[in-house]
């Protein structure tokens, strides 16, 4: 056992954990260890590096706020842009020393007498914190469906979100399963590359106008040079993404204003009525996220794309059988599935009080404060947990909302002298049932089949809410919230 106690111990170096490492650091806390599993910072934009990866969010509005990134090349940045900000902050903001990289934490078990988490590593390493943030995401388990006859394919195959760069894909023949965030990047790109590409469809999505451009030369000197230009200009798109919510919220006119220029959009670009039709959403737009893209459309009027509506049969050993019998001869499987976002920390193993286990307490339900902290759990908080991803926004500021309160937390335990905080029963159970009322109400809630729900059929994966509303609700550490064991 590692016998030094740290105050903090963050689980994953990916946007969540550094933030949570630099706020620290700025707070003067310095007793505290980052445990990133790979051998580098990144998170998602590490992992996630296939042709025509980027962010769907405007890249002014995908950074801290702290540390506004004036070197973006586009309006939505590509992954290795992303990547190498974070490597930046993290050097920047002086936190690399504090992360032990290639260490993955298998379990964390709360000590009740000595009011400490002891984690355990892949190698049976034993580590001691006072405090426990998770910050590893729901993005990092990828899904690959188990499709009849996937064990007898022999051709190449890759998940998007694992991509093998040292495979050519020049004049192959490729089939893409899914047709999601991922995918709409992933076609565009290979359309031009290879010889065939079946894009197999479960369901269309909603598509919008991603109005992506290059930031010129001047725009850069002139946002490092006069950083408030930049502020400006990121408050403008907060507060327009913000307006999104109302589509998503209520179903008024916004959504029928969305739902009207995505129709639009398709129209002008496809210009087959049955393919136009087999690109139609039957659903009510929000159900699934909404996509954004300038060249998905346009792909499939390539002769060598075919969009493939039925459902897969099988797999042979090189070839991919749809229902009514069509057999694709291919020399290589994508899947563009997405990950398991529902499955939250797993395979990390969390113990609370009374040994409970945090994935078995939620096979029951999944309750949390904030999406924070878990009665039963002390001195354990977690980022981008249950009920905080969006639909609408920036992720990254939710992040700093949970960092906040997360401080906030922690400097009332040193104030009060307390061993243990931890979020009232009540409170958690008051919360969660708000939340999922909430939700009812939603676009997420209209009938679709969606990555966003969980088996029981109930949405914990996004917030049901404007982003200024979860700010205001994250302010502070109340005593009526929270019980500070002395």
């Amino acid at each position: 056992m590692n016998e030094a106690i740290h105050g903090v111990a963050i689980v994953g170096a990916g946007f969540a954990g550094l933030g949570m490492a630099i706020r620290l650091k700025q707070a003067g806390r310095s007793d505290f260890v980052v445990f990133e599993r790979a051998a580098r910072v990144g998170g998602t934009w590490r992992d996630n590096t296939y042709p025509g990866c980027a962010c769907d969010v405007p890249s002014h509005l995908y950074s801290f706020s702290f540390a506004p990134n004036p070197e973006w090349t586009r309006s939505f940045a590509p992954w290795h842009e992303i990547e190498a900000y974070l490597e930046r902050c993290t050097d920047r903001f002086d936190v690399r020393s504090h992360i032990r990289f290639e260490t993955e934490i298998a379990s964390a078990r709360f000590d009740e007498a000595g009011a400490l988490w002891e984690l355990t590593t892949r190698g049976g390493e034993t580590v001691r914190a006072r405090a426990l943030v998770i910050g590893t995401g729901p993005l990092n388990k990828p899904v690959v469906p188990d499709l009849p006859g996937l064990a007898q394919y022999t051709g190449h195959r890759v998940h998007s979100g694992q991509w093998d760069h040292g495979y050519e894909f020049a004049g192959r023949r490729v089939a893409i399963v899914g047709t999601g965030a991922s995918a709409i990047q992933l076609v565009p790109n290979l359309a031009p590359k290879v010889a065939k590409l079946h894009v197999f469809q479960r369901t269309p999505a909603w598509v919008l106008p991603r109005l992506d451009r290059r930031i010129t030369a001047f725009e850069r000197a002139l946002y490092e040079r006069l950083p408030f230009v930049q502020r400006i200009v990121r408050t403008f798109i907060y507060w327009r993404l913000e307006q999104v919510a109302f589509a998503l919220l209520r179903d008024g006119r916004q959504r029928r204003f969305l739902e009207r220029l995505a129709h639009w959009y398709r129209r002008r670009l496809v210009k087959d009525p049955a393919l136009r039709a087999a690109l139609t959403p039957g659903y009510r737009l929000g159900c699934k996220r909404i996509l954004i893209a300038d060249d998905y459309y346009q792909a499939y009027a390539r002769p060598n794309v075919e969009l493939v509506t039925a459902g897969i049969a099988e797999l042979t050993a090189q070839s991919i059988v749809d229902e009514h019998g069509v057999n694709r001869p291919i020399d290589a499987l994508v899947f563009a599935t997405g990950f398991a976002a529902t499955d939250f920390l797993t395979p990390l193993k969390i113990y609370g009080r009374g040994g409970r286990e945090l994935g078995q307490t939620w096979k029951r339900d999944v309750e949390t404060f904030l999406g924070i902290t878990c009665a039963g759990f002390p001195n354990f908080f977690m980022l981008v947990g249950p009920n905080t991803g969006l639909g609408h926004n920036s992720i990254v500021f939710m992040i700093e909302a949970q960092v906040r309160h997360v401080l906030a937390c922690l400097d009332q335990l040193e104030s009060r002298r307390a061993r243990t905080v931890e979020v009232r029963a009540n409170v958690q159970h008051a919360y969660s049932a708000e939340i999922q009322e909430r939700m009812a109400k939603t676009a997420w809630s209209s009938g679709c089949k969606s990555w966003y729900l969980s088996a029981d059929g109930r949405n914990h994966t996004l917030y049901p809410g404007f982003t200024v509303d979860y700010w205001f609700r994250t302010r502070g550490c109340r005593a009526r919230d929270y019980e500070f064991a002395t």
